[in-house]
């Protein structure tokens, strides 16, 4: 396999516009409508939240470029395209759910869909190249904490 940087960044680069778009979502609420909702004791401090899904989006990026790399070999190349996109929709979707439009319930419900299809994905990756399904593990934890704390939230609010 011959390194394309160029694909690289294109694919780290969709990612990270897809946070970017969320984070201007979150930027609607965060210091109003969320800094006064009652919040469990494991509620992660608000600068970390940043930071992290940095790291998520750069690792989700890289995964699509390794797959990409191999999309000559994969059957179904448009198939696994399509679930990864969902699943970055179904992302974006969670904060403009969420933190624009405060439905808590239905960012819970949204982000229990956004799970699965996020294992979907990594299933799918890890078929094609195994770093890059593995590559998922932070995210799937990330999101698996983040819908009990959306849980949490719901369930205080």
């Amino acid at each position: 396999m011959k390194f394309r940087p160029l694909a690289l960044i294109v694919n780290i680069l969709l990612t990270l516009s897809i946070g970017a778009a969320g984070g201007w979502a979150t930027s609607t609420s965060v210091k109003t409508w969320y800094k006064d909702l009652n919040k469990p004791g494991f509620n992660p401090p608000d600068w970390l939240f940043g930071p992290v899904w940095t790291t998520l989006y750069i690792l989700i990026g890289i995964a699509a470029y390794l797959v990409w790399t191999k999309r000559d070999t994969i059957t179904h190349f448009p198939r696994t395209v399509a679930i990864y996109l969902i699943q970055l929709i179904l992302n974006l979707a969670w904060s403009f759910i969420f933190f624009y439009l405060h439905e808590i319930d239905f960012a819970l419900a949204e982000m229990l869909i956004m799970l699965a299809v996020i294992i979907v994905n990594a299933a799918m990756f890890y078929k094609v190249d195994k770093v890059a399904g593995l590559l998922f593990i932070p995210y799937i934890l990330w999101v698996s904490f983040a819908s009990i704390l959306t849980y949490n939230i719901l369930t205080l609010n």
